[in-house]
This record gives C-alpha cells, sequence and structure tokens, in this order.
C-alpha cells in the first residue's frame, strides 16, 4: 500500500461517535500528520454536528459522513458508555454503509464494539480494551477475541487496544504503508517507541519497586547495546550486582517477561530493521543481533511475525 511522491495522499476518515475519547480521537492525526503529505485526513461525525466527548467539552468537526465513501482508510475511536446490547446504532450504521467495499477499517479501543454490532468483525480475529472483555464476549460471541494483545491485524481489519495501543497500530500502520524509516521517523517525532510487537501482553500488573532497589534498566540498555553477545542470565545479574534468582524476579516485575524472552524480542526488532534497512545477508544479520546462525533467525521470525527473513525483506525494504 506504499505511495509513491507523486500519487495522491492515502485518505484517511476518523468518525467521532458521541461520547468520543479525545486522546484516541488525535491518534491517526498525530501519527499519520508527521509523515508529510503522504496522507490525508479527515474528522467526521455521522450526521456533521458536533459530538460531546467523554471529557467536560464538545467537539465540531468539519465533515459529515460523506467523506467516509471517499476513504481508503476508515478509523473508529473509542467511545463511552458501551452499549449493553448488540444491537447497531442506526445512525453509525448508516454512516458505515457509505465506505466503499475494499476499504480498510480499523478500530481503537472500544470502537471494536461499533465494527462487531455492525457484524465486520464475525469470525474474525479482534481486540479490545482487557477490562471490556468479557462484556464483548456476551455481546459479540462469533468474534474470535484475543484480549491479551496490543491489537490484532487481520488484513483490511484492525483493531487495538485502548490509548497507548492505539499508537502502536498507527504506527504499525505506517510501518506496513510506507516501511520502517518513515515509522521510525514518525515515533521520534512523537516521542513514543517506534515498535512493539502486536502480541505483547495488553496489562501487567508491575508492582512499585520498594525504595532504594536497584531496577534492571541499565543492565537492559547495556544488554541492548551488546546483542550481538551471548548474554546468560548469569552474566546479566552479574552486570546488575544481583543474584541470578533476585535478576530475574525484578526483571519480571520491570517488563512483564523473562530475560530470555525480552532478548528474543529485541532480537527480533533489531533483525526486522536491518532487513528493511540494510543489504546484509541473512546469515550477517543474524549474527548481528545474537541468534546462533540463521536457521534460529528463522524460527524467530517465523515465530513472531509469521513469514521468512526473505519474504519479510521483499515486503519491507522496497519502502525504503
Amino acid at each position: 500500500m506504499a505511495t509513491s511522491p507523486t500519487s495522491a495522499p492515502h485518505r484517511v476518515a476518523v468518525l467521532a461517535l458521541d461520547g468520543v475519547y479525545p486522546f484516541e480521537l488525535g491518534i491517526p492525526r498525530r501519527v499519520f500528520g508527521s509523515t508529510d503529505g503522504l496522507y490525508e485526513l479527515a474528522t467526521c461525525t455521522v450526521d456533521g454536528r458536533p459530538v460531546r466527548t467523554d471529557a467536560d467539552f464538545a467537539l465540531t468537526p468539519d465533515h459529515g459522513p460523506e467523506v467516509l465513501a471517499d476513504a481508503d482508510t476508515v478509523v473508529i475511536p473509542p467511545f463511552g458508555p458501551i452499549p449493553d446490547t448488540a444491537e447497531p446504532d442506526p445512525a453509525a450504521s448508516a454512516a458505515l454503509a457509505l465506505v466503499r467495499p475494499g476499504t480498510r477499517l480499523v478500530s481503537i479501543c472500544t470502537g471494536a464494539f461499533v465494527l462487531a454490532a455492525a457484524g465486520l468483525l464475525d469470525d474474525r480475529p479482534a481486540t479490545t480494551h482487557w477490562a471490556l472483555a468479557d462484556r464483548f464476549r456476551t455481546l459479540f460471541p462469533r468474534v474470535r477475541l484475543d484480549p491479551d494483545v496490543l491489537f490484532v491485524d487481520d488484513g483490511d481489519i484492525l483493531t487495538s487496544a485502548g490509548a497507548a495501543a492505539g499508537v502502536d497500530l498507527f504506527l504499525h500502520l505506517l510501518r506496513a504503508d510506507h516501511g520502517a524509516d518513515a515509522a521510525n521517523r514518525a515515533a521520534r517525532i512523537c516521542v513514543v517507541p517506534p515498535w512493539r510487537d502486536g502480541g505483547q501482553a495488553q496489562y501487567i500488573e508491575r508492582p512499585v519497586p520498594a525504595p532504594g532497589t536497584t531496577g534492571t534498566a541499565p543492565t537492559r540498555a547495556w544488554a541492548l547495546a551488546r546483542l550481538h553477545l551471548p548474554h546468560t542470565l548469569a552474566a546479566l545479574a552479574a552486570h546488575a550486582a544481583m543474584s541470578p534468582r533476585t535478576f530475574a524476579r525484578r526483571f519480571h516485575e520491570e517488563t512483564g517477561q523473562s530475560p530470555g524472552r525480552w532478548l528474543t524480542q529485541q532480537r527480533v526488532a533489531l533483525a526486522r530493521q536491518l532487513l528493511e534497512a540494510t543489504d546484509l545477508s541473512i546469515d550477517q544479520i543474524a549474527t548481528r543481533v545474537g541468534f546462533a546462525n540463521p536457521v534460529s533467525l528463522r524460527q524467530h521470525l517465523h515465530t513472531a511475525i509469521g513469514v521468512s527473513p526473505l519474504a519479510y525483506r521483499r515486503t519491507f525494504a522496497g519502502k525504503r
């Protein structure tokens, strides 16, 4: 879905429903608006009139539902309160009926309830905010809900969890449309991490470290700068001046992951960047990111995103 510099911008329509969350409403423009004209955004309501937000103010977008008919991507930000019925809202349904077949649909947090009520998520994978998973399953049992991930990319329909996960999803869309460089630039402008795997857990209960304790962040930064080395738990713990048992416990408290799993995710993330942005061979990339051999790289990349290194490079390297 890459856009050449001379082609028309990708048209994005953001549908603000009554009770919209202002922060999430602004995510599409905040991310896509950092791309020097690759996207053209229009915010609309179901009838062209103002909508209230879940805060103490209302919003007056410049457009009515007619912009949905020309959009290449339609975004439904979250809103509240959530209906207690699976019946679609007539006004929202009438607006969505204007969307052309094949248009990419994107929801953030509770926006998935609108897509599900319209029957667009039946028998498809999706996610929403973890706190609303039980209600979502009750209302929409046909949807293959996964409340434990940040976002789900099912091709023409993408759904995300709340707030920050929406930023992750739009960086993912930008990466898919225009490659890692564009996504990384937008992430730097937004001062957010450029990539978090959609399969990462939404919600990790992390206890606040006791005063005076030493965290694992310095060791994580040290390891990130040396991913090519074969880091063992003992070596990481020694760098942090902790016993392996204490280090593993604190590492999990701070990241929600074991040191080994975290290292694998970082190595896969770096491998993806090198596949996109360099002409290094698969063997060279495997060595540089710390995998024992190219077979290990292929296995871990396939586990993470379901494709081989060569297939991934063919998809994304051309968007540099």
